[in-house]
């Protein structure tokens, strides 16, 4: 019998790692329930199983978490002081204030303060009093336990005052913590409400308003000036402008006609389109890149995962060193029970690991969520964290460096055995067959100089690897490629003159393809393809921000080579590569720079991509293999984004580091006042919420980051 499939299902209201823990696991305990999975930074859950919504949201009951469908559009959300838990908080705090007051009013002894206390304590502790017990009951120590035992014991000791402050100040805490996770998470939610969920689309003779999710592949998509596209597809009639910053990124918009590819979320400037859909609402690029980043943010960084395998440890460790100062100070040296177990109870507050725990998954949400605002697809935070560390940067030229769009610019006869519409119609005839991005270029001048190549028939057709091609025409064998496929498949001795013509054209740039049979050459040509005006400028502010080397690495020969990289202004050229020479050269620099990073178009590169520390691919948007296979896609065509990335990434640990030592640091302080008898309960709560605040506000400020 098949396995029932895995349903997922968002979450609203999820703030804490071990809320998530436990929420987890109660959704494993339900009946019919045979496996769940939380993806704590999308705010999502994996369930297997019969389980319906209604007992998956009352398996959250204890953190008040409120589930919906994967797709299901979020419920508007009341404003942050109106949310009941926080209406509480509210109520609890006007509660404090008159207790406080009647306490410095009436004697000591009166009652009133002590039920205003109590009430506060109630109203606003009372869900974390039924999660702390149930957990003491089991055994099972975490921040709501801590707090728990802390409070009761305030109270058993009289201090109802300050177990009132305790459970306040964690309930704001709690929903400052809530509230910065949620902001945290917005561009995600932003991203998915980009595409509309319906569009006009017309089938047969008949116009009608279709949902997304009913739209077929093959459907006629009307999309009107001014709308946005509601699914990817291919431009069957008109022409306009479309602002795809959506998915790449870039705000300037892209002109695009009949054939040209187009994306759901992007808005189309002043002409009517009617489009052809290629992909369901599941498969858009907009679909993938969610759901891609919101596995990304599933994958824990390494400092993440340091954090929490230390955290496991700490929690069970505060409770008994809070146990032992409560304790053997009293039996030991005859202390006051009273103080030390106070005392202790202030240990156990200072020591909740609300803001560690929450150092790096906030800080990893927010960097990956800006990134894909900015058109960069960051798969993971151990990505994020490689990024920043990188000490040299590999670029693939054709279609990175350069534009990828390479025109002839030269064709220089050679023999006049056959006359120039006939050679060139040979050569187009052979590149058609071919998969190289120079063949396009042969093609498009065959096109516009009106060459019949299609009646041409091509037998015994090869692809030599990094060389050329081969084909037989009319019972003759033909060649078309680099000048060294004549040299070793045919056995060629180039004379001087034409020696002379081929370095000057490789000198100035370009890329030379000979033509010929297996006994003379029939022509030269020359290829140009222009390199990204972003290229310099993206590699000067890699330099700046100290990428200590990089390398261009090309098929192409030297010549051109030197020439484009000279223009980019990389440290170092290697040509006339072919795919197993590029994956040696990454695996030497990875022995010498430790950490490399490969750029290039996700296909030819895959080899080299893969075995590189940080694979990057570019323009995502386009190809189905970039956004699978890099580490980091570039959704646009455009390097100005690198910088930009390894710029997050460094922030990005920075402000890690920067959480993970707040957090200890104030823990410290406060535990060192202990001795001398000086850290209140009050204290040590406002230490504790002091740290979260300054770790949840530290990790935002990833969202200021810019290109």
């Amino acid at each position: 019998m098949a396995e029932s499939p895995m349903k997922t299902y968002r979450i609203q209201g999820l703030s804490c790692t071990n809320c998530a823990a436990k929420f987890e696991n109660n959704v494993r305990e339900l009946e019919g329930v045979k496996d769940a999975k939380i993806n704590f930074g999308a705010s999502k859950i994996s369930v297997q199983g019969s389980a319906t919504i209604e007992q998956i949201e009352k398996a959250g009951a204890f953190d008040n978490l409120k589930i919906r469908g994967e797709q299901e559009q979020a419920t508007q959300k009341e404003p942050f002081w109106k949310q009941r838990e926080n209406i509480k908080v509210v109520f609890s705090v006007i509660l404090l204030l008159v207790s406080w007051i009647l306490d410095n009013r009436y004697a000591d002894g009166s009652i009133m303060p002590v039920i205003g206390y109590a009430a506060a304590i109630i109203v606003g502790g009372y869900s974390l009093f039924v999660s702390g017990l149930k957990n003491l009951v089991r055994l099972r120590f975490d921040m709501h336990t801590l707090m728990t035992v802390a409070i009761f014991g305030a109270a058993v000791l009289g201090e109802w005052g300050e177990g009132a402050t305790v459970v306040i100040l964690f309930a704001i805490s709690e929903a400052l913590e809530k509230y910065s996770m949620d902001k945290a998470r917005n561009s995600i939610e932003s991203l998915m409400n980009i595409a509309p969920k319906e569009a006009l689309i017309r089938r047969g003779h008949h116009e009608m308003m279709v949902a997304v999710d009913e739209i077929e592949v093959g459907d006629i998509m009307i999309v009107k000036p001014g709308q946005k596209l509601a699914m990817d597809g291919r431009i069957m009639k008109g022409a306009s402008t479309l602002n795809q910053a959506a998915i790449t990124g870039e705000s300037e918009p892209v002109f695009k006609t009949v054939e040209g590819e187009v994306f759901a979320g992007t808005l189309n400037g002043e002409g009517l389109l009617e489009v052809e859909v290629t992909k369901r609402v599941e498969d858009t690029t907009i679909a993938k890149i969610i759901h891609l980043v919101e596995e990304a943010q599933a994958e824990k960084a390494p400092s993440q995962a340091f954090v929490d395998k230390f955290a496991k440890f700490y929690t069970p460790a505060i409770m008994l060193i809070a146990l032992a100062i409560a304790v053997l100070p009293p039996i030991v040296m005859n202390g006051d029970w009273s103080e030390w177990i106070y005392r202790g109870l202030a240990v156990l507050v200072v020591g909740c690991p609300c803001a560690l725990v929450i150092s790096t998954p906030i800080a990893i949400v927010t960097a990956i969520g800006n990134a894909a605002k900015h058109g960069v697809l960051i798969k993971g935070g151990v990505h994020l964290e490689e990024a920043g560390a990188l000490k040299a940067i590999a670029f693939d030229k054709t279609g990175t460096l350069t534009k990828g769009v390479p025109e002839v610019t030269d064709f220089k006869m050679l023999s006049d055995v056959l006359n120039e519409q006939d050679v060139l119609a040979i050569a187009a005839a052979l590149e058609s067959r071919s998969q190289h991005p120079l063949a396009t270029a042969i093609l498009q001048k065959a096109e516009t100089s009106d060459v019949d190549y299609h009646s041409l028939l091509v037998e015994d057709f090869t692809a030599i690897t990094g060389k050329g091609v081969k084909g037989k025409i009319n019972q003759e064998i033909y060649y078309i490629g680099k000048p060294h496929l004549f040299v070793e498949e045919a056995g060629f001795v180039f004379s001087d003159d034409v020696l002379k013509l081929i370095s000057g054209y490789q000198n100035t740039g370009k890329t030379v393809m000979v033509l010929g049979d297996q006994v003379k050459l029939l022509a030269l040509i020359a290829v140009s393809d222009e390199i990204r005006e972003s290229s310099k400028e993206a590699i000067r502010k890699l330099h700046a921000l100290g990428i200590e080397k990089t390398i261009m690495l090309t098929g192409d020969n030297i010549g051109t080579a030197k020439a484009i990289g000279a223009a980019a202004g990389v440290h170092e050229i290697e040509a006339e590569l072919l795919p197993q020479d590029k994956l040696t050269i990454i695996k030497r620099w990875k022995q010498k720079y430790d950490r490399v990073a490969m750029v290039g178009d996700g296909v030819n590169d895959a080899p080299a991509l893969a075995a590189s520390t940080v694979g990057i691919a570019m323009g995502g948007a386009g190809t189905d293999t970039a956004l699978e296979t890099a580490d980091i896609a570039l959704m646009g065509d455009d390097l100005s984004k690198l910088p930009y990335t390894i710029r997050l990434s460094r922030k990005t640990l920075k402000i890690i580091k920067q959480n993970i030592t707040f957090s200890l640091v104030i823990k410290v302080l406060a535990l060192l006042l202990i001795a001398p008898g000086w850290l209140t309960l009050w204290m040590a709560i406002f230490a504790d919420m002091g740290a979260t605040l300054l770790v949840t506000l530290n990790s935002l400020r990833l969202l200021r980051i810019k290109e």
